[in-house]
């Protein structure tokens, strides 16, 4: 199945510097949000409390929240999860009271709002246990950069290809952390997940692409390297397109019915999928044009031994 009709022939690699720029722009502003405004770090990272309750009709998670500010918790978070009568809920830590007199407060806030609400569970997340995830979150990414930089420069024997592969893959999730620095989206552990998830969906399209250059490259390889670039992304427009049609309809599902409690999640998707579709085509291949990307490149001649010269 074709999105287009007829081989569309846009030249993609001849405005590279106009999307180099952009990129530069959006790269500054979301590093500058990060060193000012930081990430709105969910108690994943900082510590705090962890509740999941029902109630026995659907829940009004404004009057919930409300009755746990009055109860002395600062900015409780509450969102639906599960039914419509489930709610989780999202509480700062506080060293002085006990787990006992936490979940007695919360209970009484609930019951305020909707007589039989029960506190299900009742989770206590340290201070020492959010360091010790986000550590594992940056070790996490640092080492899906660095096997990722193996595999291309394997794959496809160059550097040049393996740095527009990198460059590309860093490009998509500091966009989805500036977005949520300016934002002050919550950052929690599905948000790291989503961004996971983007860095390899980023890298198959990227993939793709390199897969169909090389081809371009194996048919004819005097052909001039900026025209094997736009053949190969104009040959593979259609599937990226379709690809990313089809996941956006469940991301945006997810974006507008998940409800609070996916709502990072979903939102990192969707940003990630919207970026690694424009960083696949104008910076991956884009920088290994300007890296000086051929034919030779791609297919290292093999040197003939001293053996091979004897009659």
């Amino acid at each position: 199945m074709e999105f287009f009709h007829k081989q569309t022939r846009i030249a993609f690699m001849h405005t590279r510097k106009v999307w180099y720029a952009l990129s530069a722009v959006m790269m500054v502003v979301s590093l500058g949000a990060l060193v000012t405004k930081g990430l709105n770090l969910a108690i994943d990272f900082t510590g705090g409390v962890s509740v999941e309750a029902a109630l026995p009709s659907a829940a009004n998670v404004d009057a919930i929240r409300g009755k746990l500010e009055a109860a002395g918790f600062h900015e409780p978070q509450v969102g639906i999860f599960g039914s419509s009568r489930e709610v989780a809920i999202r509480l700062p830590p506080d060293p002085k009271q006990s787990v006992a007199e936490i979940r007695a407060r919360v209970e009484a806030a609930l019951l305020e709002v909707e007589p039989g609400a029960e506190v299900r569970k009742l989770d206590v997340v340290g201070p020492q246990v959010g360091d010790e995830l986000r550590t594992s979150a940056i070790w996490a990414l640092s080492f899906t950069l660095l096997l990722i930089f193996i595999y291309i420069a394997f794959r496809f024997h160059t550097w040049r290809l393996s740095a527009g592969a990198i460059v590309a893959v860093m490009h998509d999730p500091i966009l989805v952390l500036g977005i949520f620095s300016l934002t002050q989206t919550p950052f929690d552990l599905a948000v790291v997940a989503a961004i996971l998830a983007v860095i390899g969906y980023s890298l198959n399209d990227t993939v793709v692409i390199f897969d169909r250059i090389r081809e371009r490259f194996e048919h004819n390889r005097r052909l001039a390297p900026l025209t094997v670039l736009d053949q190969a992304i104009n040959q593979t427009l259609s599937r990226t397109i379709m690809t990313k049609v089809v996941t956006m309809i469940v991301v945006v599902a997810l974006l507008f019915l998940g409800g609070p409690v996916l709502r990072g999640f979903s939102e990192a998707l969707a940003i990630g999928i919207l970026a690694g579709t424009y960083s696949s085509i104008y910076i991956s291949s884009a920088i290994a044009l300007d890296a000086g990307l051929t034919a030779e490149h791609v297919f290292p001649t093999v040197k003939k031994s001293a053996v091979d010269d004897m009659p």
